[in-house]
């Protein structure tokens, strides 16, 4: 017999927003990876890379360290987006339908409303990256400035009215193709993954050359010292964070547990790393991480190719914070009475971050944005792979999806403890020496796990 109201459920939720995917709305492999690989295309990966080779005169380290720190960051982000992702291939689940069972129906909201506000930050973050770069080529030929943060104490350069159009019009091409869904960032990912890598690694070996070669730069990395290991490896994650946790609504999609671990290598152990590393040569050589730059300034062709692929690659990322985005904040209107469809939701956000991203989120805020992202996103995971891995053993009662308890104490007590733990760590300096985000999200873990126990305890 067919079960009406769940078929009448799925024609009106076309995005599984409020049910799980069925095996047939899977996706292929290939394309998953392919859209894996241009949603770990980032300008960050290119910003770390920098950082670790100490951009602008600040603290660095040795090549060989900064290895070191990619390999044990990104290493991390693989492990947690595989185990996240199995999660979600089992189950067909969104983060927002998976965290019912560890947060409660109703306190699902926290983690909903906390990645609603990181998706919509990354995306105006993103459309402010590629207004940046479209402002490089075009100048400023209008002589306009639209907003200067000097003027209000902010560090960042003008925002010239190239750069604040060419936001608008970026931005607002996002939404719209965001409006397609899962199929909307296919067809971005498919032709220009494979291009965008060839790009990097060309231009790398490019920069490379144009500083003296594999000698000079390794000698000159060898002087780079300051930055501890720690906190490199903070900064590796803290770029990656969100990503790795939003990965659930995308691998929600695959057909196979092994299609999950394809997907997170594409990006944690090919894209992000190669973009790291291409970043800390450019710094090292040319003293630019975003060889985008770079290619500006060698020719027209080359700056035209540059700034073109740089947008094409950026497009998937920001269409994949939007999609995520209704995903979030779908499900938390509806717990408060309000049903708003998906293409609604996507275009409230899109237009709101567009704005955001043209009056200088991106020149202002982003660095203070990464660094407590990674402090403060971890956390949000912990109650996840508890509840799943170690109370319910990889098994999830898909039946009890809509009767689930109002509330899950264990999960919002040891998500907000963890959020606050790692937070009062990187402001009060303790445990410098190690990773705060994932501290934070180890001792979420326990404090779930302990809670949930005691809390079961009472209840009997």
């Amino acid at each position: 017999m067919v079960d009406v109201s769940k078929k009448e459920s799925q024609e009106h939720d076309s995005d599984f927003m409020f049910t799980p995917i069925p095996i047939e709305h899977r996706r292929e492999t290939w394309k998953q990876v392919l859209v894996w690989i241009g949603f770990g295309y980032v300008a960050t990966g290119l910003f770390i890379g920098g950082a670790l080779a100490g951009v602008g005169g600040t603290p660095g380290m040795s090549f060989p360290m900064a290895l070191l720190a990619i390999a044990i960051g990104m290493g991390t982000l693989f492990i947690l987006t595989s185990l996240l992702g199995v999660m979600a291939q089992k189950t067909g689940l969104s983060l927002a339908l998976l965290s019912r069972y560890s947060y409660g129906a109703f306190g699902a909201n926290l983690p909903m409303l906390a990645m609603g506000l990181l998706t919509l930050g990354w995306f105006a973050a993103i459309t402010g990256m590629v207004g940046d770069i479209w402002g490089s080529f075009l100048g400023n030929p209008t002589g306009i400035t639209v907003f200067d943060p000097s003027a209000y104490g902010y560090k960042g350069v003008p925002i010239t009215f190239e750069v604040f159009l060419s936001c608008i019009i970026a931005g607002l091409l996002f939404t719209y193709t965001s409006l397609h869904g899962i199929k909307g960032l296919e067809i971005i990912a498919i032709p220009v993954s494979p291009i965008i890598m060839i790009i990097a690694v060309v231009t790398g070996i490019a920069m490379l050359k144009e500083g003296g070669g594999l000698t000079v730069f390794i000698e000159n990395s060898n002087k780079n010292e300051g930055l501890h290991l720690s906190t490199a490896v903070t900064m590796v994650i803290g770029s990656w964070i969100a990503g790795s946790v939003m990965g659930i609504d995308l691998f929600r999609f695959n057909k196979t547990v092994s299609a999950v671990f394809w997907g997170a290598a594409a990006c944690f152990i090919f894209t992000n790393p190669l973009l790291n590393v291409v970043g800390y040569i450019g710094t090292m050589t040319v003293g630019i991480p975003n060889y985008i730059s770079w290619m500006i300034e060698k020719s027209f062709l080359l700056a035209l190719l540059g700034v073109i692929t740089w947008t094409l690659s950026l497009w998937t990322t920001n269409d994949a914070e939007l999609y995520c985005n209704s995903l979030y904040t779908g499900p938390v209107l509806k717990s408060v009475g309000f049903t708003v469809s998906k293409n609604k939701l996507v275009l409230t956000a899109g237009i709101l971050g567009t704005i955001l991203g043209s009056i200088g989120f991106y020149q202002i805020f982003f660095a203070d944005f990464i660094n407590y992202l990674g402090i403060m996103a971890p956390p949000l995971a912990g109650p996840l792979l508890a509840d799943y891995y170690l109370v319910k053993r990889g098994r999830y009662a898909l039946e009890q999806l809509n009767t689930l308890p109002y509330l899950n104490l264990a999960g919002i007590l040891s998500a907000l403890v963890g959020m606050s733990l790692g937070l009062a760590m990187a402001l009060l300096n303790i445990l410098s020496n190690w990773p705060t985000g994932l501290l934070a999200l180890f001792a979420t873990i326990i404090f779930y796990l302990v809670l949930h126990r005691v809390l079961n305890i009472k209840s009997k």
